[in-house]
């Protein structure tokens, strides 16, 4: 019998330490690396020929939104074409658990607009045949996946459940009976392998309000007290276990950050701050937040920061755009349905407030945004204007280029809005804090605007190959290790003898995220935008094959982890 279920020969090995680089071979055994170094061909089953390629750690990602899309989509792409092999779900307080069979529907509304989730792939691709937490975790479970699954007990459906519908989006303040049946489940569900608890927390209304339910109203957790995060802190302080993902916006930058502060201390777990973003306009924000947090470090408080590193911008129709409900204006004429929202944005006595409330883009004003899809004839000679040179050309407002537009072609003209991070020197500031995660990709959400999934690969091709912003050895830490370390993924992040065999074999040279396209591959007949990567020869989860030459190998070697630990190195543990 061989002594390996494989073997990569010959590699350039990359362990995700921050060791130098060297060549060696990596041998596989029930899922776990049982041996490093130079080992015989003929003691393995099969061999994998790693000349001239890059051996390292799975890549793993700490904000996704593939709660619903693992229950149709094995691969949870456009994230495993990246070579990422393990993910937390259930962030910013979103989730399916604990919901009563009656408030199913509206659980799936919820998540069409924040999350831009298509309901009819929902209703279409989800089993529900869960009530509990601990039911959709065991339906995860049982789910085929080609993917390492992380979950946060997400806060908005916990709220719901104990207060009610209408009393948790008031924003009500929990009872003390309440709160102790919000605690119950809390531990309910870490019992059963959550892996702490997430919430987003933005402005209920005003310049900070950008991320709202199906009808324009805040989501639930945006008006949750404040001493009902205190009470969930205490219970990850009491377990000393799990950590916590918050994205905060109060408006009160001071106010926020000493909120970050005091959960990190209340629990003495890690605090996960979504989100540090470069903005070319205003690079004064992302500094302040990195002097900010190199400043928690300093004092040792756990206050971690996610930033925004990828330069996927968004392609977007006002068919299923949100990302303009900071301003009231806007957030009110893009809800409803398409015929009344073609009638709000057609309505000449609206204009004037929406011209007057502009929003903002990731990179500068509205004006700038780009025209890349009109559908009329008549109209493609604003292919690739700016609204603002258009608006000079036309004699009209952004405005009214705009939304005339769009209009006039049944709201299905594309157009596209920047990164926020265009500026190379902006970038590099946030990739030199050696302790910023990297990602933010929202995978799963966003994706008929969005492939931020795509981020290791430009990690790799832009911030190392191209710009030379850190070594390979330092991305390989960034990409694996320290988000690993800071979400409790046992043993996972590292090419380390015992340790689960998520690895990626990559060429280096050849390494490239490839154009966008759009694919009709969601249930209900949905499409969604993706962006494909070419470069990954091989890579394996749990020791085996999940992708070979860039294309799915249909094999489902991915697991839930509860508690950070997965069937295999559980096992191996146990045995050590």
């Amino acid at each position: 019998m061989p002594r390996f279920d494989r073997v990569i020969r010959n590699g350039m090995i990359v362990d995700g330490t921050r060791a130098p680089r060297y060549r060696g071979d990596i041998g596989i055994r029930n899922g776990v690396i049982a041996e490093i170094g130079r080992i015989d061909p003929k003691d393995a089953a099969e061999v994998i020929d790693a000349e001239g390629l890059i051996v390292a750690p799975g890549f793993v990602d700490l904000h996704t939104h593939y709660d619903a899309q693992v229950f149709w989509d094995p691969y949870c792409i456009i994230s495993s074409w990246h070579g990422i092999t393990s993910v937390v779900i259930g962030n910013c307080g979103f989730g399916f658990a604990p919901v009563a069979p009656d408030m199913r529907e509206r659980a799936m509304l919820t998540m069409t607009r924040v999350e831009a989730i298509p309901m009819a792939s929902m209703q279409a691709g989800m089993p529900w045949d869960w009530v509990t937490f601990p039911e959709f975790l065991d339906s995860v479970d049982r789910t085929p996946k080609a993917i390492n699954i992380l979950p946060y007990v997400p806060i908005g459906p916990l709220l719901i459940w104990v207060m009610g519908f209408e009393r948790a989006k008031a924003g009500a303040r929990p009872t003390e009976a309440e709160h102790a049946e919000i605690v119950r489940l809390l531990n309910e569900a870490m019992d059963a392998g959550g892996c702490g608890w997430s919430a987003q927390r933005m402005q209920p209304t005003g310049p900070a309000s950008v991320q709202r339910d199906f009808d324009g109203t805040p989501m639930v957790t945006d008006v949750m007290h404040d001493d009902t995060c205190r009470e969930l802190a205490k219970v990850l302080r009491r377990r000393n276990e799990g950590f916590m993902q918050m994205l905060l916006i109060s408006g009160d930058n001071a106010k926020d950050q000493a909120f970050y502060e005091e959960m990190a201390e209340l629990s003495g777990r890690p605090m996960i701050m979504n989100v540090v973003q470069a903005f070319d306009h205003r690079p004064e924000i992302h500094r302040r937040v990195l002097a900010w947090l190199k400043s928690c470090r300093e004092r040792g408080i756990r206050v971690v920061g996610q930033g925004l590193t990828t330069d996927a911008g968004f392609t977007f129709t006002f068919e299923n755009w949100n990302l303009f409900d900071d301003a009231e204006a806007w957030c009110e004429a893009t809800t409803g349905t398409l015929e009344e929202r073609k009638a709000k944005l057609a309505d000449p006595a609206r204009r004037q407030k929406l011209k007057d409330r502009m929003p903002m883009t990731a990179t500068g004003p509205l004006p700038q945004i780009v025209i890349t899809g009109p559908k009329l004839e008549k109209n493609k000679v604003w292919l690739d204007h700016t609204l603002e040179l258009a608006g000079k050309k036309m004699g009209k407002h952004p405005v009214d280029v705009m939304l005339d537009m769009a209009v006039e072609e049944n709201l299905e003209t594309e157009f596209f809005a920047a990164p926020p991070n265009g500026s190379i020197e902006y970038l590099k500031e946030i990739v030199d804090d050696p302790y910023i995660l990297f990602g933010v990709s929202d995978g799963g959400a966003h994706t008929k605007f969005l492939t931020a999934g795509r981020y290791p690969t430009e990690t790799i091709c832009k911030v190392v190959r191209q710009h030379g912003m850190i070594s390979l050895e330092e991305a390989h830490w960034r990409l694996a290790a320290l988000p690993a370390q800071v979400a409790g993924f046992t043993g996972r992040g590292q090419l380390v003898k015992g340790a689960p065999a998520d690895i990626v074999v990559y060429d280096y040279d050849n390494l490239k995220v490839l154009p966008d396209e759009i694919v009709h591959d969601l249930p209900g007949g949905e499409w969604r935008r993706v962006q494909r990567a070419s470069g990954y020869r091989y890579v394996l989860v749990n020791g085996k094959v999940t992708i070979r030459d860039d294309r799915p190998t249909d094999t489902y070697s991915g697991e839930l982890l509860r508690h950070g630990l997965g069937r295999s190195n559980a096992q191996a543990l146990a045995a050590e």
